[in-house]
């Protein structure tokens, strides 16, 4: 086995950024905005941070000294425990997918983190290293890559293959423009700001000091008037910006083996995942975005993903991609997956069962408009007009997601389709769905309905169901299923 080798030192200097961060707050309220404050509250609590920072510190400097790492031809381990040793071995064969961000911190600096995610759950489901050199980087990728593929490769390849690699697809302008309407980005700058002013306003009491002027203002229409068109403007700005900022260097591509994902203009974030661990196919389309003609591609896969400190499950291609460009890098990216359109419909008696199944919601929602009666613009409604609104409204969305929900089993593989306010279609082949639940209550054995549902490998599990599909669909679904025991193979 290799030498054990320590973390790059950077990452005690990584380490006390976050420490500075998390602690931004109080660091500027106990010396600066009370910077010449001699209460005792104040001065013991300097005291008490210095003492924590300290003690962090060298909490830190110790964890680096003593954790350590090896890397074999199969597997990571690595040394943890200052007082306590313990190993932890991580084959490669467990990985899932390899995820790379490099902040504005990692630039400066010439480093990267990366993290490898595997399909165990629990804390230790990845292996992070938040500071490495690029080098290492690359080392640590080529050797997972040749166990993934059971191919000696000398190391240097990774840059070999890059050349092999099919670009897919970039945003142009345009992409970005549409993205920063459909996401609502504009709309992120609400709670920057009340999160900004409740900060500020806390050390500084500006409500108490500025009361005569606002209600000046709220006097003058034509002030109010410029005041909202001024935040429009900048409001759009900043998600235009943001947008542009998070998805301006967007790339999509893949070779014989893997999908890449880079993304990221300040903060650079790259991800990949090898084809045959993809576990199923989702496309997404809220409301907002079947108007602009747009998609949301997602991969499933066993491993989590953390971007940007989200914690991801579903490994999005693009966000807002045009709907025929999103089925197109389906067919290009993963050949196999075959992509039926013409899909079949619920049979009219699953609708009559969605209408009259009891709503929740009306009931509870009735009940309080009987005791509470509102006034509406000051115009008293009789309460059970709201409620049959509310009523029409609900069968309105029931009928509508009755159109859109579809089904079909197409030789090796299922697609299901359901939702209205935001439609999900999903695509799966068979050997990767691990588990399948055919359930019929009296009510749909009467009617010759049933409900049926997949499950894959995810973090947490992928659950798709359909309800009220014809009985006979159900008996061909189970046959569908049973027919996985030639195709499985053992990872």
């Amino acid at each position: 086995m290799n030498k054990a080798k320590r973390y790059h030192p950077l990452l005690l200097l990584f380490d006390f950024g976050k420490l500075i961060k998390n602690n931004f707050i109080l660091l500027l309220l106990l010396f600066v905005v009370n910077a010449g404050s001699h209460s005792r509250m104040i001065i013991y609590g300097r005291y008490l941070l210095c003492i924590g920072f300290g003690a962090a510190i060298v909490y830190h400097f110790l964890k680096w000294f003593t954790h350590k790492y090896t890397i074999d031809d199969r597997a990571f381990h690595l040394y943890k425990g200052i007082f306590s040793k313990t190993v932890r071995t991580v084959p490669f064969s467990k990985i899932q997918n390899i995820n790379r961000h490099t902040s504005l911190f990692h630039r400066i600096f010439h480093v990267t983190s990366i993290r490898f995610e595997t399909g165990i759950s629990g804390d230790e489901s990845a292996v992070t290293f938040e500071v490495v050199s690029l080098e290492e980087a690359e080392r640590m990728v080529g050797i997972a890559n040749r166990e993934d593929r059971n191919m000696d490769l000398p190391e240097e390849a990774g840059e070999k293959e890059y050349s092999s690699r099919v670009v897919h697809f970039k945003p142009t302008k345009r992409d970005v423009l549409k993205a920063s309407f459909t996401s609502l980005s504009p709309l992120a700058i609400i709670p920057l700001f009340f999160s900004f002013y409740s900060n500020v306003d806390d050390l500084f009491d500006i409500e108490s000091r500025t009361e005569g002027i606002l209600s000046d203002i709220s006097g003058s229409w034509w002030i109010v008037t410029g005041i909202t068109f001024f935040v429009v403007i900048v409001a759009v700005i900043f998600g235009m910006a943001r947008t542009f900022l998070k998805y301006g260097k967007y790339e999509i591509s893949s070779d014989e083996e893997r999908i890449f994902i880079t993304k990221g203009i300040i903060e650079e974030t790259s991800f990949f995942i090898s084809k045959h661990k993809v576990q199923a196919i989702e496309i997404e389309q809220s409301i907002l975005k079947r108007l602009f003609g747009l998609a949301e591609v997602k991969l499933t896969s066993a491993g989590s993903l953390d971007l940007d400190g989200e914690k991801l499950e579903m490994n999005s291609l693009y966000p807002f991609l045009p709907v025929d460009r999103a089925y197109g890098i389906i067919t290009e990216i993963l050949p196999e997956y075959e992509v039926t359109q013409e899909m079949k419909q619920l049979p009219g008696k699953s609708l009559w069962v969605r209408l009259f199944t009891p709503s929740w919601i009306w009931m509870i929602a009735t009940a309080v408009l009987f005791f509470w009666r509102p006034e509406i613009f000051g115009v008293k409604l009789a309460w059970w007009i709201l409620s049959a609104i509310l009523l029409g409204l609900i069968i309105i969305v029931r009928w509508m997601d009755f159109l859109h929900t579809k089904y079909i089993l197409n030789d090796r593989f299922i697609q299901l389709q359901s939702g209205f306010f935001t439609t999900s279609f999903f695509l799966s082949k068979r050997d990767k769905v691990i588990e399948i639940n055919v359930s019929r209550n009296p009510f749909q054995k009467w009617l010759g309905l049933a409900t049926i549902a997949t499950i894959n490998r995810s973090k947490p599990v992928q659950y798709n169901e359909i309800k009220n599909v014809p009985s006979d669909f159900a008996g061909d679904f189970y046959k569908w299923y049973m027919g996985r025991r030639k195709e499985i193979k053992v990872e």
